[in-house]
């Protein structure tokens, strides 16, 4: 893979497997975090970055010019609630739409600039469904997946292609102690990378995702009815 990539998130979990990924592929990276001493990643040019601050995310965009692949996975489960924690939802919006939508804003310009490109985000299949007890993440994934699908319309002629990547459950920090299948975040890495050699709009990862995408198209009151059979 020719590219150049930034990757928000690069210190652990598919975020890490991302960058890696990209390196063996041969891509020139950007790896990315709130602390870059937490990232390990031989070969990788390590930024600070934290998405939820203006000026940080302008820094990255002005010492990464050259990149060519906004790779947006960097994202938090708080556990909010609607009627919970609502610090905890305001946290899960902030990082994974409003901080996708930050890095996007700042990085298409760099993007057209050098002749377009690409922006993945890791999304999930709480962006069809949240789960019990995690309604505020599943939000913020659902507006992932609608900024993934407006956007296209926004960069219609600008040979920028949107990725949105979607799978059930990952073996990452955010998981641990949850006694559920699990794709090893390698997997996620390849997939996600695969779909945007492959110019895909979107990547459906795992049996998980794909159940979750094709019963928004349906009565939800039988994913829920299915679902309860599943927990």
């Amino acid at each position: 893979m020719t590219t150049t990539a930034l990757v928000t998130g690069a210190n652990r979990g598919i975020g890490r497997a991302l960058a890696a990924e990209l390196l063996d592929r041969g891509a020139k990276v950007y790896a990315t975090a709130r602390r870059p001493d937490s990232i390990d990643l031989p070969g990788a040019e390590i930024l600070a970055l934290d998405v939820t601050d203006p000026r940080a995310v302008a820094d990255a965009a002005r010492q990464a010019g050259d990149v060519d692949l906004l790779v947006n996975n960097a994202g938090i489960g708080a556990g909010g609630t609607f009627l919970g924690d609502l610090d905890a939802v305001r946290a899960e919006m902030d990082v994974n739409f409003w901080g996708t939508l930050s890095m996007i804003r700042a990085f298409v310009p760099v993007l057209e600039a050098n002749g377009g490109g690409a922006v993945l985000n890791i999304a999930s299949a709480a962006s069809w469904f949240p789960m019990p007890g995690a309604t505020g993440y599943g939000a913020s994934k659902a507006a992932m997946w609608s900024l993934a699908n407006g956007l296209r319309h926004e960069l219609a002629g600008k040979d920028v292609l949107v990725t949105s990547v979607h799978l059930g459950l990952a073996d990452t920090d955010l998981t641990k102690g949850l006694d559920l299948p699990k794709n090893p975040a390698s997997v996620v890495a390849k997939a996600a990378l695969d779909g945007v050699e492959a110019g895909a709009y979107e990547v459906i990862v795992d049996d998980i995702a794909a159940l979750f995408k094709s019963s928004a198209a349906h009565d939800p009151r039988e994913f829920y009815d299915r679902l309860a059979t599943l927990l």
